[in-house]
């Protein structure tokens, strides 16, 4: 087996370390792996399944001789440098927002739109985490049905803003519990015991930038310029794993057990859906795996046709981040 030269651009945030631990995990054909941060980075081992690796300061020409980057940096740091890895010959996965829309880029969950690879350039976008879990659970019933509507709600978990937002989480947690003043660096208000509506900054009409996300990624995954989403993101409390609450009206018919059929036997799906013995999902038990759990489906009340409302929970670092961007990475070498 042809074996790849990978480096991973951000390797220290929550992201790029998770990067690194479902390489390993999968056994990536791995010829030789370059972690890559910033300069105080640099120089630091880190371990990781009994193997160790020495982070690279991310420069220029860190990418000679790279098969494909994986990206786990913020927005600035991927427009610096993703034009110098594909100018190197590198095919970038990228999980910032930079190039989601960006026309030439096509934007993958392979669970949805694996065709999509034989679009690139030299550039794959990782679609935003939400938009990653509300897909994955839905592409069952989308396959048989065909999406139209999507009202979505979603509760994101703070390691949704890496590393700094768990750190937030666990000292304001310590800092209630000891009477002491809460220090508040990473979210708008405090986080410990409470819920902000508000991820990202509100455009005219009233929406963060992370709602409309899920429009504009939608549509663009699905190729369906005239889907229609609403989307409400409130951060919550949790660890891990994103939860959303989903009504989706479809073009054709589909009942609730044909529903749950689907979702069976769906890819990159569980079915968990029996709530009179309080079965369904929930983060604590869809963080550190890479499915997204589906339950609480039903028909939907409000007077729409060929509606249901679910409920699904999915890792975000993992699904929602980092294994999709190597899932896509392992599509990659399959179509070579």
């Amino acid at each position: 087996m042809k074996q790849y030269h990978v480096a991973i651009l951000g390797a220290t945030g929550a992201v790029g370390m998770q990067m690194l631990e479902v390489l390993l995990e999968r056994n990536f054909p791995l010829a030789s792996l370059h972690l890559l941060a910033s300069k105080r980075s640099a120089g630091k081992v880190i371990t990781m399944k009994g193997q160790s690796f020495t982070v690279e300061e991310a420069c220029d020409n860190s990418f000679e001789g790279i098969d494909i980057v994986l990206g786990a940096a913020e927005n600035d740091i991927a427009k610096r440098f993703i034009p110098y890895a594909v100018k190197s010959g590198a095919v970038v996965i990228d999980n910032s927002s930079a190039y989601r829309l960006d026309e030439d880029v096509p934007l993958i969950i392979p669970e949805v739109n694996p065709e999509a690879i034989h679009e690139h350039h030299g550039i794959i976008a990782n679609p935003n985490c939400a938009t990653i879990i509300a897909l994955v659970a839905l592409q069952p019933l989308h396959a048989q049905a065909k999406i139209k509507r999507m009202i979505v709600s979603t509760y994101q978990a703070v390691s949704g803003a890496g590393v700094n937002g768990i750190k937030e989480l666990d000292t304001q947690i310590d800092a209630l519990r000891t009477d002491q003043p809460v220090d508040i660096q990473t979210f708008q208000h405090q986080i410990a015991f409470n819920l902000i509506p508000q991820i990202g900054g509100f455009d005219e009409a009233g929406y963060s930038s992370e709602e409309m996300k899920m429009q504009n990624e939608g549509r663009k995954i699905l190729k369906q310029p005239n889907l229609q989403v609403n989307c409400t993101c409130v951060r919550v409390p949790v660890y891990r794993s994103h939860s959303e609450s989903i009504t989706v009206e479809f073009e054709q018919p589909l009942n609730v057990e044909t529903a749950r059929e689907l979702i069976q036997n769906g890819c990159g799906v569980k079915l968990v859906d029996d709530p009179n013995n309080c079965v369904y999902p929930m983060p604590l038990d869809t963080s550190d795996q890479d499915l997204v759990y589906v339950g609480r489906i039903r028909e939907d009340l409000s007077g729409h046709t060929n509606a249901l409302s679910l409920w699904c929970c999915g890792d975000q670092v993992r699904k929602g981040a980092a294994t999709n961007a190597v899932q896509i990475a392992q599509l990659l070498i399959e179509q070579e």
